[in-house]
């Protein structure tokens, strides 16, 4: 199996789209707000976009063939204002990679974070990041219409019919 690469770069224009509606939610957010424990994995609405961007950060640089580096870095990286610069240059870097695909089936070498080996197609890259991304803007949603604000629409069908998809 594979995917269009056209298809591969429409989804990482989605994430990039559905990324800055859940972080402008999080900057509409009190800062006791953006740090609530709610009781998950990443704790807090700030922690589980940090986790995504930091996630982003690390598939870019595995499929640049750069070392795999620290996932999140707390002390530079839990900072709504890092979601809100780094992380949109970090999306941009990614489509413009996305614009030189030749050939999705590639494999990309690199090392996980325990230093474990793989060889993963190009194509599984790209889906597996947009689907981690969608997963945890889910949680950041909830948490945000938990504590009584309502969150924006981020449906791939929504960002098909705003922005086409195309």
């Amino acid at each position: 199996m594979s995917v269009p690469v056209g298809t591969l770069q429409t989804h990482l224009r989605y994430t990039a789209w559905a990324s800055a509606r859940i972080v402008s939610a999080a900057a509409a957010l009190s800062a006791e707000e953006l740090t609530r424990d709610h009781k998950s994995a990443d704790k807090h609405v700030l922690g589980t976009l940090v986790h995504v961007y930091a996630a982003d950060r690390v598939w870019l640089r595995r499929i640049e063939g750069a070392p795999p580096g620290v996932f999140v870095e707390p002390e530079r990286d839990m900072h709504l204002a890092v979601l809100q610069h780094d992380w949109p240059a970090l999306l941009e870097r990614w489509q413009a990679w996305a614009a030189s695909i030749v050939d999705p089936n590639a494999l990309a070498h690199y090392q996980d974070l325990q230093g474990r080996p793989h060889a993963t197609p190009l194509w599984q890259i790209v889906l597996h990041v947009v689907n981690h991304a969608t997963h945890h803007r889910g949680q950041a949603a909830a948490m945000i219409r938990a504590m009584g604000h309502t969150p924006p629409p981020l449906d791939l069908i929504r960002y098909y019919r705003d922005v086409g998809g195309a």
